[in-house]
């Protein structure tokens, strides 16, 4: 499960996500940050993950804003990788990748965990389109490639430069 692709060349947002999550231990690690983990110990018990992977897997998270350290112990120093808001947007991502697999790798009758929504019922994603509160499908869309001003002012705007 390593790094062997190099997306720097691509203008793709899909791309550009993979190079921050699209390595597998990083899914798994943000899965279990999801679900309460915090501390490096915890993640390589439960991942079995080789300790170096692991280091430069939190590393990366924390570089691109991620995860944010929090100190819990000055002697020795020992800190929690907690999830950023940047982060918490990729709950979505590892739900969808969750329904994927329920459906096209385990079967609907062999889901092996059921999120519970707040209604009582479990959850089942769906995209929505927040314009007109329609449901997405592959054939509603078409792709429309934005102007290099529009990416500055996006870039520009995301960094709080003004363009």
């Amino acid at each position: 499960m390593g790094r062997t692709a190099d997306y720097s060349k691509e203008s793709c947002s899909v791309a550009a996500t993979l190079s921050v999550v699209g390595d597998p231990w990083t899914l798994l690690i943000l899965r279990d940050a999801f679900a309460g983990v915090r501390r490096f110990d915890d993640w390589q018990q439960r991942l079995g993950v080789a300790r170096n992977v692991l280091a430069a897997r939190l590393k990366t998270l924390v570089a691109h804003g991620v995860l944010e350290t929090r100190l819990y112990s000055e002697h020795p120093p020992r800190k929690d990788y907690v999830l950023t808001p940047k982060g918490r947007d990729l709950m979505p991502v590892l739900l969808t990748l969750k329904a994927w697999g329920d459906r096209h790798v385990y079967g609907r009758d062999a889901e092996p965990v059921d999120f519970i929504h707040d209604c009582g019922q479990p959850l089942t994603p769906r995209l929505i389109c927040e314009a007109c509160g329609k449901p997405v499908t592959g054939a509603d869309l078409t792709a429309r490639r934005r102007s290099a001003a529009s990416v500055a002012e996006a870039l520009a705007a995301e960094s709080g430069v003004d363009s």
